[in-house]
């Protein structure tokens, strides 16, 4: 996994950084694996995933057959790279010297 670090901006790239290994699994697999799982226990957890993936896939199959209204979707804002420069003044806005 790699992440890009711009205009020194740390914090920045550690925040991308945790989402990408959230998509992942990684945390998830770390938990799992932090402590030993009895095989019945992983049996449970595994018949649980299965039911909430089911219950997930139906309810997107209902909403595309229009049987379920769809999801809000949030509105999305353009992404601007210039926003993150320190050294440059946002547009429109005027320095006094």
């Amino acid at each position: 996994m790699q992440v890009f670090v711009r205009d020194n901006n740390v914090d920045q790239a550690l925040k991308i950084l945790k989402k990408k290994m959230q998509r992942e699994g990684v945390f998830r697999e770390i938990k799992q694996h932090a402590a030993y799982e009895k095989p019945s226990e992983r049996r449970v957890r595994e018949k649980a995933e299965a039911i909430r993936r089911s219950r997930k896939l139906a309810r997107k199959k209902a909403q595309r057959e229009g049987l379920l209204p769809m999801p809000k979707l949030k509105p999305r804002l353009p992404r601007r790279p210039d926003l993150f420069a320190s050294d440059r003044p946002l547009t429109g806005t005027t320095i006094a010297r």
